[in-house]
């Protein structure tokens, strides 16, 4: 059974730092892109950043300088470290898995909820 648990939500101040994991459980995780997606009320779920097993990452625009995502795959963990964050980063996170080969299944964690506010 695949199980993507995240954890490290919560409410923060503006300018605080934060930081998420998500433990994946059932996948073989080096086969897998992990990524943070986010989703703040009405609007659609995002990428916030994503991460290869060979340590290539990518970064939505907006959290750029300030979001770091890391994997241990000895571990089968990927964080997110959130730093300076805004009101505008508020929103719920998903922890996903996404295949590197094609055919494969993507996965979704069912998300924990970070708040900025003062």
């Amino acid at each position: 059974q695949v199980q993507l648990v995240e954890s490290g939500g919560g409410l923060v101040q503006p300018g605080g730092s934060l930081r998420l994991s998500c433990a994946a459980s059932g996948i073989s995780f080096s086969s897998h892109v992990m990524a943070w997606y986010r989703q703040a009320p009405g609007k659609q779920r995002e990428l916030v950043a994503a991460a290869s097993s060979r340590g290539a990452t990518n970064y939505a625009d907006s959290v750029k300088g300030r979001f770091t995502i890391s994997r241990e795959n000895g571990k089968n963990m990927v964080y997110l470290q959130m730093n300076n964050l805004k009101p505008e980063d508020t929103a719920v996170y998903y922890c996903k898995a996404h295949p590197v080969s094609s055919g494969g299944t993507t996965y979704w964690g069912q998300g924990t909820q970070v708040t900025v506010s003062s």
